[in-house]
Order: C-alpha cells, then structure tokens, then sequence
C-alpha cells in the first residue's frame, strides 16, 4: 500500500492518470469503474491506480469525512460482487490527514486485461476516465498474450475455431456484455472471443477456457475434463454401483447433469415441527452439494488426466478434485483467502450464474449444512488433489 507521504504528494497532483479523488461515500458505480480502468493501466505504467474517497476532485484536499469501518467494509464488497471480472488485485486502507479521514483502494494493473465492469472495459486517458474503444480494447487483448500465465488463458494450438459452439458464446457473451456494446460491435467473431480470452489472436486458435466453455468436444483436447460418477448402495466402494456415469461436456453442462443427479438422489424426510406441523428436510442441502462441485469445476487442475470424483455412497458424498489448493490458499484460509487458478472459467461460470459471490461458497455450503442439520464439511487436500466429505445428519 501507497505511503502517507507519497500519497499527500499524489492527492496534489491533479493532471496525474494514477488517482481518482470522490467526495462521494456510497457511489459504488463510481467506485467500480475507477477500479475497473486502473486495472486495464491503458498506458501500461505498469503502477498501481489510487481510489480516494474523502478527497476533492479538484484540489485534492481532504473533506473532513470520518472514514468508518462500515466505509470500508462496503469497500471490501467491489471484490466479491462480481461485477469486475477479472477480479483484480486491491487493498484498502485508511488515512487520516490533517484535512480529514480518506479510505484509499489501491489498484494493481491486472495480468489479464481487458477487465470489465458490468460487461464494459473503463480505461484512463491521463486525468480522464471513459468506455474503451475498440482499438484501445485490443490493445488490451493483445497485451494479455504477453501476460499469459494461467492455463485457461494459453492457447490450444491445435484447435480451431471450428472446435467452438458459436451458439453458446452468443448466449455467454449477451449475458455478460451490455446490449449497447454488442450493438456498436463491428469485429469479428474471432475478435470478440479473444476480448473475453477464449481465442488467441496470435496463435488464431482458442484458449483452454474457450474448449472448456464452449468446446464441441472438449474432451478431445482436455483428456482429464470429466467428472466421474458413482452411486453406491452402501458405504464402501467395495460394493457394485446402482449408477455410474463419466460426465463430459463444457463446464456449464456438466454441472447441469449433476444438479439433476443430486436432485434425483437426494431423498426428504419427514420430521415432526411444532404446532403440529410436519417438516419436510432433505438429506443434504441441494445447494451444499453444488457449491462443492462448482468449485470443483473452477479450481481443479485441467492439466491432469484425472476427472472429477463424485461418489454417492450410504451415509455420504465425497467430491474428489484433481490438484490441490492453488496459491495462497489452505485449508486454513479458503473460508478467507482467494486465489484462482483458472480465473477466466470463474468469471464465466459468475456471469452464467452458478457463482452468486466470490470467496463464498464455502461459507454458504457450511451455513447450509448446518441449517440442515448435517455435520460440517470434512476438507483435506495435499499437493495433488482436495477432497470434500459431506456427511448425512441423523434422522
């Protein structure tokens, strides 16, 4: 984070492309598309953007706000809410000068632009922010390639356009991109793709996140992109399967069959309430289940010839993921910390609405559970794969 000397001489600077100053205290719309053009660095500085709420636009001067923990919680919102995709790295902080409290979001350049906020690309133009427009789009696309580092960026050399649905990237692209955008849109397919990282432009081939979001048969280049299925009727493996199912298709649409197997499987009990009333529970928590797999789907390592392992036995579920825990994250930290080693497949999979916020499914799944009545999730994870046990609660 910026330092409180650098920051006063920032604050003075009022032709400077790296600060924002607001007197505003809850325009979140504002807020997230200052975050959104620091993050695309248009001028490739390759420094980070400064959001100063509390602070004159013109002079630079602090207003005398109070800044609160409220301020600075709701702050910390811009980073779950899914509405910046990619998500970028920001801090937030607060500083208390001689004029009064600022809180400051400091925004690093991300490794994957272009980001978007609500479907649009924010860049800065020296002092000015604005919508990009197509050429200084591209040149965001472009400078991602020099970026790549994540898997579902890199290019599946092999393939070709041919290998993806238009269709479903129409259907994708409508439900993340705003209509007047898509109105005034004179590119090319291939051109469209590459702006949300699914083609390479360089390579004229598409991205991993492309095959696995929109693939005709993804499969064919991802060996391990399946999920495996099995019901059991007791509560070894040991024991035949009464189902068995390898599950392939994009991402979206395996999670569409093991929703509909959870809710096949998944049976409801009566229990008796108050005033005479009876209770109708289930199992599991159908929502437990599928945040688990989600999470699965995004997180695990498609670089492994291993699929996903969702086993149904007696008395539990196990959901076994290829690749352990990426980054900075353990089991310690995952109810807190976020890292995502395939961040384009979140971001799709938010946009298609399968994630409701960042950094909270665990969260949500062990609150369900509990809600239910079903002890918490079991996690382990070692360097090759996680696994989640969910356990049935008693009748």
């Amino acid at each position: 984070m910026i330092l409180k000397d650098d920051l006063i001489v920032l604050l003075n600077n009022i032709e400077s492309a790296r600060i924002e100053r607001t007197e505003s205290i809850n325009d979140t719309d504002k807020f997230s598309k200052a975050v959104c053009a620091f993050a695309n660095d248009l001028p490739n500085t390759g420094k980070p953007g400064y959001l100063v709420i509390g602070a004159n636009d013109r002079s630079g001067h602090p207003i005398g706000l109070q800044v609160t923990d409220e301020l600075l919680r709701n702050l910390g919102g811009l980073r779950s809410d899914g509405n910046i995709l990619p998500l970028p790295a920001i801090s937030i902080e607060k500083f208390t000068l001689s004029g009064g409290d600022v809180a400051v979001v400091e925004v690093q350049p991300s490794d994957m632009p272009p980001v978007r906020y609500k479907g649009q690309v924010w860049v800065r133009i020296g002092p000015r922010r604005a919508v990009a427009n197509e050429h200084e789009e591209r040149i965001l696309t472009e400078r991602r390639a020099s970026h790549a580092k994540n898997f579902d960026i890199w290019p599946v050399k092999e393939a070709k356009i041919s290998d993806l649905s238009q269709r479903l990237f129409s259907d994708y692209r409508n439900s993340i991109i705003d209509p007047e955008t898509i109105a005034e849109n004179h590119r090319s397919i291939e051109e469209q793709l590459a702006s949300l990282r699914f083609f390479d432009l360089l390579g004229s081939c598409p991205t991993f996140a492309g095959i696995l979001l929109f693939g005709t048969n993804p499969r064919y280049y991802i060996p391990g992109a399946y999920i495996q299925f099995l019901k059991f009727p007791g509560t070894v493996m040991t024991d035949t399967p009464t189902d068995q199912l390898e599950i392939s298709g994009t991402v979206p649409n395996m999670a569409d069959i093991v929703k509909d197997k959870i809710i096949a499987y998944n049976q409801t009990n009566m229990k008796h309430g108050d005033s005479l009333r009876d209770i109708i529970t289930p199992d599991y928590p159908e929502w437990a289940f599928r945040e688990f797999l989600h999470n699965a789907l995004i997180h695990r390592d498609y670089q492994s010839n291993a699929p996903i392992r969702f086993y149904w036995f007696e008395d539990r579920v196990e959901i076994q993921s290829p690749g352990g825990l990426y980054g900075r994250v353990t089991v310690d930290t995952m109810m807190r910390v976020n890292d995502y080693r395939n961040p384009v497949i979140a971001e799709a999979m938010k946009a298609l609405g399968y994630v409701n916020r960042f950094g909270f499914g665990i969260q949500n799944a062990q609150k369900l559970l509990k809600e239910n009545a079903n002890p918490s999730a079991e996690i382990t994870a070692d360097q090759h794969t996680v696994l989640v046990i969910i356990r049935k609660g008693k009748s």
